[in-house]
């Protein structure tokens, strides 16, 4: 983080340090999200936000964590402005921290301006409704589940399944047919052979000068967790809408950020909502993902993708459950596919993009694609029906159609929603895997496809 912010005013009356907060009297003139530097006794810098001020007291959460601070000898110095960080190009290949701190090697990252993390909103009126695809790679997303442009989606996961293998696959493999296409990826909370893998697995896009990787580890202190997403978002929002690329942002994991914001909560003494969340846990996930989307008059786009744990595997939990009013469908994983051996472990009938039909279809993908992926849940869902009827009374006495259907799952499962990790499939790929699949069935079986388009295969 740079410290180029012109100089401000100083106090000294530091009255309390709650966990990762310091409580400072007699200030004036100071102003909510402001940039502090707060200097130590020993001479150490270090740097914070205000959270709250009230009369002549300030919190302030400081970003490094509050270890080995006294009340005594800590001065702090209020900036006057917002933490902003400098934007452009220049953070493409690069490799940061939490906080946007080079880890790379490299020097500093320098941009043509600077903007605050915060962000600003955005006027409705000049939002361009979602449209054209994000093509994945993965048929179970590019198939049924289509990333549309400036789209929101979430992946609801379960601890232990790999959720962070297939949000890196797709960080490594997106692309927007032609266009500039680049990704930000910010990992939250991680461990640090997780932080070692996703550094691994996007070398080559990160070499390419494709990719923004943010890496905020466990250890890291807990404020910056709430810090990194905002970052990643700022630096997207520039390369968008002033650099017209594409950008896809991928950050995980949510619960670890909605963890860290439980925390600073509780040291700030506020009132807890469900399961000690704070009551402003919606707003505050909504000042993230409303950040995506089109500008009327501009190329690009901003796409996110948050990657997020369902504790206990609930998905009323309030994480997936807030996520899901914000967000335009989602990803759902299943352990059950999990425990079969299929990756990824997608269940397609919880799974939805509300904004498909925006992406997909004629002109877009292809003209069949609607049709084949309305048929495939459709199928689906009639398969699982005979598969618990299979329970009840054994194959035996399946008739001939329902023995077709039990294959087709297997099929579906098999040769399409299941791919090798890594593995790239073309939308071409996809589709043809599912007609095959499709084609299984009985053809009156298959009533959701135009009779046309039966008569070509």
């Amino acid at each position: 983080m740079t410290e180029d912010v012109g100089r401000g005013v100083e106090f000294t009356g530091v009255r309390e340090l709650r966990g990762p907060l310091v409580v400072v009297a007699g200030v004036t003139g100071v102003g909510w999200d402001e940039f502090v530097r707060i200097r130590l006794s020993s001479g150490e810098l270090r740097h914070g936000l205000v959270l709250e001020v009230d009369d002549d007291l300030a919190v302030v959460q400081v970003l490094e964590g509050t270890a080995g601070m006294s009340c005594a000898g800590t001065s702090l110095e209020f900036t006057g402005s917002p933490l902003d960080i400098p934007v452009g190009s220049g953070w493409l290949g690069r490799v940061c921290g939490g906080r946007g701190q080079p880890i790379d090697g490299g020097p500093p990252v320098f941009g043509t301006r600077r903007e605050p993390v915060t962000g600003a909103p955005l006027n409705p009126t000049w939002r361009e409704p979602p449209a054209e695809p994000v093509f994945t790679g993965v048929s179970a997303i590019d198939a049924l589940t289509t990333l549309v442009r400036g789209q929101k989606l979430p992946l609801f996961s379960l601890p232990g399944l790999p959720h962070l293998e297939l949000a890196t696959q797709i960080a490594a493999q997106s692309t927007a047919e032609g266009e500039q296409f680049c990704v930000v990826f910010a990992g939250i909370g991680l461990t640090h052979a997780d932080a070692a893998f996703a550094r691994d697995a996007l070398e080559e896009r990160s070499a390419a000068g494709e990719l923004v990787l943010l890496l905020n580890t466990a250890d890291d202190p807990v404020v910056e967790r709430i810090l990194t997403p905002r970052i990643a978002l700022t630096i997207a929002e520039e390369l968008a809408f002033r650099g017209g690329r594409h950008v896809l942002v991928v950050m995980t994991d949510m619960t670890s950020y909605a963890e860290a914001l439980r925390e600073v909560s509780a040291a700030r003494g506020e009132i807890p909502a469900r399961r000690s969340y704070p009551g402003y846990l919606y707003s505050d996930l909504a000042t993230l993902f409303e950040r995506c989307g089109r500008i009327r008059g501009r190329p690009g786009s901003v796409t996110v993708l948050p990657v997020l744990t369902m504790p206990g595997g609930d998905i009323t939990h309030p994480v997936p459950d807030l996520t899901g009013y914000i967000t335009e469908g989602q990803i759902v994983f299943s352990a059950e596919a999990h425990a079969r051996g299929v990756y990824p472990p997608v269940d397609p009938l919880a799974s939805l993009s509300r904004l498909m039909r925006n992406g997909a279809g004629p002109g877009r993908t292809r003209a069949d694609h609607l049709d084949v992926a309305a048929q495939l849940l459709a199928a689906l869902a009639r398969a699982r029906q005979v598969r618990d009827l299979a329970e009840l009374i054994g194959l035996s006495g399946l008739g001939r159609t329902d023995r077709a259907y039990l294959e087709f799952e297997q099929a579906f499962r098999d040769d399409l929603i299941g791919q090798r990790r890594g593995e790239t499939r073309s939308l071409d790929d996809t589709l043809e895997r599912a007609w095959r699949v499709l084609l299984r069935l009985p053809r009156s079986e298959l009533a959701m496809l135009p009779t046309a388009l039966l008569e070509q295969r």
